[in-house]
């Protein structure tokens, strides 16, 4: 085959109008192949590609358009192609050869401080489990209130159902959701309606199964740094740099995201200068886009020296969790179970600011966040970790009474800090989230077994018969009982919850006050008799006071001299509201 130019191309396959150009990277094969297969997957044509240097096999096919199906053959061996674009027929199979496409970013984007992040999983968002049943409840999520979505992992992972954290093909969308294409116009819709769309990416680790990157190269990773997930992907090697930088690039310029949420940041590790993280946030922010880190130091380097837009601040989930349900299994044995532990909480932005923390073996944790803006903290009262690891995949809701659940909802939505809501939450969802996958064989088997025995030291798993009716992450109706049941949202307690978020999240795009910015002098946090936490957000000469009654609600909440009721949560027994908006305003502002 003839081989032009082509020393910018990165791996994979390049379509134009007269033919493909294939670029391989490999430092274990000497001879390199592209074989081409029809629709029924059936090998129809094999060519040879040139070798241009020691690792870089190029090649060309005049004639051959986008859709074509093709892998790469090694020294004899068919492999798929882990810079695919599309794996019509799992990671496994061949790739689908597809035209780069440019898209664009939502035009008017709201402030950093008015982002309100709607979380969800595609799979189990809809009956569809598609990026269509997306669209079709997308003005469900404008009437709620939110700003952004924020999808979970979309590159490719072995088998049809899973979270998406087990990603190995990074350019290829999970083709259980749909085509490319269908994601491009969910984005689009999204943008049409003003909301702006967050990715979640993986690049600490790849998955279990269907990753060959080895296979071409195995200084894609290195022994050196072990993860929980085996070898740690090198990124003092250029090619897998060049992989993330460029994927990075590819879901803003090609598929038109607003923004990514990079999972656990903590653990991808880097020694080059600048760090690959520092590189990320500069593709990203170049573009105007923004970044988000999830990471669990509590450490605000993260924001000013890695360049991250903003932060998972999972403490305060955890204080509201512990202090609501009284669970102390696990991490939530390191937080009191206490209205003044969340007061404080809330004060300093994260609970571990430097002290000791159990599950480090009482190494230190955190530093102060005095130097975070707090719409720079992303918390929540639930999420997708937070339900998921949880053994029977479990909402807040199913722990709590619908009161306390509906007070914690609005305090979560009454921060200044930027709200995600987990999907089905804004109804108080009856629908688990469950763990699942599917593998088969003997690592679907060791899935399985795994799954159980992650809970023996969980006191209320500690028999074998309890922890037996764990379900089964691979059993096709594990993935079904965590689907969205949206018959649900309207009907009884659950319409009522929905008009509180919906009422909530109103407030945080039109209330002179909570749809401000807010400097750490305009926020108090403290606890009054009782036990009761009194939240109070000021701007200029106006107040808004949140009191929540995390107790039984026995006596009502008193007002307050001037004050207006702006919200109070609902009561299912039609006793006292466990917790009250309030306003304040100065008689020369007026009440906005």
């Amino acid at each position: 085959m003839d081989a032009p130019s082509t020393a910018a191309l990165a791996p994979g396959a390049h379509p134009d109008e007269r033919g493909t150009t294939f670029v391989v990277l490999t430092t274990t094969a000497n001879r390199v192949e592209v074989r081409l297969f029809d629709d029924e997957q059936r090998p129809i044509r094999t060519a040879t590609l040139d070798r241009q240097d020691a690792i870089r096999f190029v090649g060309r096919l005049e004639g051959l358009k986008a859709g074509a199906l093709y892998k790469f053959v090694l020294d004899g061996d068919e492999v798929p192609d882990p810079h695919a674009r599309f794996l019509p027929f799992g990671v496994h199979g061949p790739a689908r050869v597809l035209a780069p496409r440019k898209e664009t970013p939502l035009s008017s984007p709201p402030p950093p401080h008015r982002w309100t992040i709607y979380e969800l999983h595609v799979g189990t968002f809809s009956p569809e489990g598609t990026y269509r049943g997306v669209i079709d409840r997308l003005d469900a999520l404008v009437d709620l209130g939110v700003t952004a979505i924020e999808l979970l992992p979309l590159a490719a992972f072995n088998g049809g159902r899973g979270w998406g954290y087990d990603g190995v093909a990074l350019y290829a969308p999970h083709a259980a959701y749909g085509e490319p294409d269908e994601l491009r116009a969910l984005v689009r819709a999204a943008h049409d309606r003003g909301l702006a769309v967050i990715l979640d990416v993986v690049y600490n680790h790849f998955g279990p199964s269907g990753n060959y990157l080895s296979r071409y190269a195995p200084e894609y990773f290195t022994s050196e740094v072990q993860t929980p997930w085996g070898d740690a992907p090198s990124f003092g090697w250029e090619p897998m740099r060049r992989l993330v930088l460029d994927n990075v690039r590819y879901w803003l310029d090609e598929l038109g995201f607003d923004g990514l949420r990079l999972d656990a940041t903590h653990a991808i590790h880097d020694a080059s200068q600048p760090h690959i993280l520092r590189e990320v946030t500069e593709i990203v922010h170049a573009r105007g886009r923004r970044v988000f880190f999830e990471d669990e130091r509590n450490d605000p380097d993260v924001v000013s020296k890695l360049g991250a837009n903003g932060v998972w601040a999972d403490d305060f989930h955890h204080q509201v969790h512990a202090l609501l349900t009284g669970e102390r299994d696990g991490y939530y044995a390191a937080y009191e179970p206490t209205v003044e532990a969340l007061a404080n909480n809330i004060q300093h932005g994260w609970t571990y600011r430097g002290e000791p923390y159990a599950p480090w073996d009482g190494r230190p944790r955190g530093k102060p966040a005095t130097s975070l803006g707090r719409e720079q903290l992303v918390t929540c009262i639930q999420n997708h970790d937070q339900i998921g690891n949880r053994a029977l995949g479990t909402r807040l809701s199913e722990h709590c009474s619908l009161e306390a659940f509906c007070a914690a909802a609005m305090l979560s939505l009454f921060l200044p800090t930027t709200p995600l809501l987990f999907m089905g939450q804004e109804w108080a969802a009856t629908t688990p989230f469950l763990f699942f996958s599917d593998h088969g064989g003997e690592l679907g088997a060791a899935v399985s077994k795994g799954r159980r025995e992650e809970f023996k030291s969980f006191a209320s798993f500690a028999d074998p018969e309890t922890r037996a009716r764990i379900p089964d992450p691979e059993a096709p109706s594990t993935f079904e009982k965590s689907r969205l049941r949206w018959e649900e949202r309207e009907v009884g307690e659950h319409a009522r919850v929905l008009e509180l978020h919906r009422t909530m999240l109103r407030l945080r795009q039109t209330d002179p006050v909570l749809s401000s910015p807010c400097s750490p002098g305009e926020l108090e946090a403290r606890v009054l008799a009782g036990g009761v936490l009194e939240v109070v957000r000021r701007r200029g000469a106006r107040e808004r006071r949140l009191v929540v009654d995390f107790g039984n609600g026995a006596h009502p909440i008193p007002a307050g001299p001037g004050a207006r009721v702006l919200v109070a949560a609902p009561s299912s027994s039609g006793g006292n509201s466990r917790a009250i908006l309030f306003a304040l305003d100065s008689s020369s502002s007026g009440t906005g």
